[in-house]
């Protein structure tokens, strides 16, 4: 009995955790020692000595990445934020965090709500996260008729709940809550669909999560062995002054994280742990890792980390995508992410953006606001023409549904584009990724950048993979049933002969064009056709000689 412990002989507000008084858990001591063996494997995959390994630790060896042609293709992926912070469903997903800090509204709602933290903190929610409703086929059936092509399931969030079956930590969907490995049964519904399949990492972040719980009287500061696994170091976000003293209450400047407190060795042990325990049980196509990889003190566990990602992924001849955010890696080595942000020209190296369905919160929570399937299709055409992906996120409900207003849209813009998806999936960027009055803002790669209004006067180019199709979608319609398409005047150099055939998809017959000094005219039908979204034109220079 020494290798195991039950739950409520630790947690001294039991009462709200009596459904797992039963569950038989790992010892403290045995999840160290598996990280402690995870991290000596990962150190003898990526070590130099190691010959028979594509890939070491160090950004010259990682250099040789490059991005699966797969990503390329797939353009429009999923991303899930799913745990126990849809529980409460209260003001976003860093609820976990917020209700330790004094005098957020998170914080009044919690005390006020479920009383006060020392009697049911963060830990005591997990019980009634009970995932009851939820179905892996269910899910991937719905994105796969969004038009979804990849699925990130969000594996752990900053709160530190594992969402699969993790040998790391006992806090974790396989031995509490919905006791389901759901990473486990997304990837296999995920995979038996046809489907790539990616997790995202947010453990970074963990490492001070829940600092401001130690500040006054809570479950963080009365940890026990055990709730220690789960509220981690929590440590402070500030680096001592002068004096020695940490002022915590306010945040240091998230765009240099040089400025924060950087983890400890054994922290850095346990998040490299188990982020190659996600690579060794899961296989991921895809990982995506959160801004607080950025830290100084990660840079040598995140090389080691993408080495043995290609490594393990090399010996499956997967085509692994890895993305980053701002500076935290070059941008030989991995692939750029941009959250809820764009940019204003064509990348010559691929790249996403990740974005939300829901405006105010990634999680699920009550009474969001969503976003419509027109401007999301608009992000997606701006993002594809410059060379870069789309991962949409969408915040399941605690009980497994997908919440109707999501659905609804995520069927609207599967409607869309299997009609107009040519232009999207397998395409590449045109010389000139558009043309149009609307431009991106200065500052579009900062968060909450993303959303903008076009104009049917704003195009977005593409090419087939093969370069013989030119597509020209136009961001809403022309009332005047003309319009120009400034970008390819007669003679244009880039494009290889002049216009001979112009076809609006989802329409049978030809558009009327003159190829112009000034632009590509056309005369658009009389009628609008259906949708009210994006109107996709299919451009040939090539035509089949008549007889």
């Amino acid at each position: 009995m020494k290798s195991i412990i039950r739950l409520a002989a630790l947690v001294p507000c039991a009462a709200p955790l009596a459904l797992l008084a039963q569950t038989a858990l790992p010892t403290p001591e045995q999840s160290q020692a598996n990280i402690a063996r995870q991290v000596a494997r990962v150190h003898a995959e990526v070590a130099d000595s190691n010959r028979d390994a594509p890939f070491h630790g160090n950004w010259d060896s990682l250099a040789r990445y490059k991005a699966g042609d797969w990503f390329r293709d797939d353009k429009f992926g999923i991303f899930l934020h799913w745990g126990v912070y849809s529980v409460p469903a209260f003001g976003n997903e860093w609820y976990s965090r917020n209700i330790y800090v004094p005098g957020n509204p998170a914080n009044e709602h919690q005390v006020a709500t479920y009383g006060p933290l020392t009697k049911f903190g963060y830990k005591d929610f997990i019980p009634q996260f009970k995932a009851e409703k939820f179905d892996a086929k269910a899910w991937v059936d719905l994105f796969a008729r969004a038009g979804a092509r990849y699925i990130v399931p969000v594996a752990e969030h900053c709160d530190g709940f594992a969402m699969y079956n993790s040998d790391m930590t006992p806090w974790n969907a396989s031995l509490m809550g919905p006791h389901r490995d759901v990473v486990g049964e997304l990837a296999a519904a995920t995979r038996a669909k046809g489907l790539n399949f990616g997790v995202s990492s947010h453990t970074a972040e963990h490492w001070w999560w829940y600092g401001r719980g130690r500040s006054f009287a809570s479950d963080v500061r009365d940890q026990t062995p055990l709730t220690a696994e789960l509220y981690g170091p929590a440590a402070t976000m500030n680096m001592p002054g002068p004096d020695g003293t940490v002022d915590d209450e306010k945040e240091p400047d998230p765009s240099h994280l040089e400025k924060w407190l950087p983890p400890s060795q054994a922290w850095l042990d346990n998040w490299l742990a188990r982020s190659t325990e996600l690579v060794d049980k899961y296989h991921p196509d895809f990982i995506y890792f959160d801004w607080w990889i950025a830290q100084p003190a990660y840079k040598p566990f995140l090389q080691e980390f993408a080495a043995y990602y290609y490594d393990s992924a090399a010996k499956r001849n997967q085509q692994p995508i890895l993305t980053y955010k701002g500076e935290s890696m070059p941008a030989n080595v991995a692939t750029l992410d941009i959250e809820r942000g764009k940019l204003d020209q064509l990348r010559l190296l691929p790249w996403q953006t990740d974005t939300s369905i829901s405006v105010h919160s990634w999680g699920y929570v009550e009474n969001d606001e969503y976003r419509t399937a027109k401007s999301l299709i608009h992000q997606l055409v701006d993002t594809v023409s410059k060379n870069g992906n789309l991962l949409l996120n969408v915040g399941p409900k605690s009980d497994g549904t997908i919440p109707e207003q999501a659905r609804a849209i995520l069927l609207q813009m599967g409607d869309w584009l299997s009609v107009n998806g040519e232009a999207i999936y397998a395409s590449r960027p045109f010389t000139v990724f558009g043309e149009g009055p609307t431009k991106a803002p200065k500052n579009s790669t900062e968060k909450n950048k993303d959303i903008q209004d076009y104009t049917p006067q704003d195009i977005r180019y593409t090419t087939s993979h093969d370069g013989k199709i030119l597509y020209a979608t136009e961001l809403g319609w022309s009332t005047t049933h003309s319009l120009i398409l400034h970008t390819l005047f007669r003679a244009n150099p880039y494009l290889p002969a002049p216009v001979c055939s112009v076809q609006l998809i989802g329409s049978p017959n030809p558009i009327p064009f003159t190829q112009e000094i000034d632009g590509l005219h056309l005369t658009l039908p009389d009628t609008q056709p259906a949708g009210d979204i994006a109107y996709v034109f299919r451009i040939l220079t090539q035509c089949p000689r008549s007889h």
